[in-house]
């Protein structure tokens, strides 16, 4: 299996003089539920769909809780997620407060397994 791309012809805002170029974007074969999850994974191990699925709604439960706290939650090879946060600048340290903090984000670094799924995969174009 692939995973489709378009390709769009797109300009340098910050040089609209520049020629335009052609860029690929990944296309969504649509998506998978904690539903389908739970079943697909109780299907590999001996635990009920219920049982997986009432694990994993704690996981997302536990990860919400501890990235909330400012904490890096590693699940093992599959990879770690952290807040990142983006700010105005201030002229010192002394005059920067939580004011300027103007977006967070939770930035997910892949483990072993998924950065070796990324080095394989193959592309097809729509």
């Amino acid at each position: 299996m692939a995973v489709k791309y378009t390709v769009n012809e797109r300009g340098n805002p910050l040089k609209p003089e520049q020629p335009k170029k052609w860029y690929a974007n990944a296309k969504s074969a649509g998506d998978v539920t904690l539903r389908t999850l739970s079943k697909g994974i109780a299907a590999r191990s001996t635990v009920s769909p219920a049982d997986t699925q009432a694990v994993l709604v704690a996981l997302t439960e536990m990860l919400t809780e501890h990235l909330a706290e400012g904490k890096i939650v590693r699940l093992g090879d599959f990879g770690a997620f952290q807040v990142s946060v983006s700010s105005e600048g201030a002229e010192t340290e002394a005059k920067f407060n939580p004011s300027l903090i103007k977006s967070s984000k939770v930035v997910f670094r892949p483990g072993t397994d998924l950065k070796e799924m990324q080095n394989n995969l193959k592309f097809e174009k729509v």
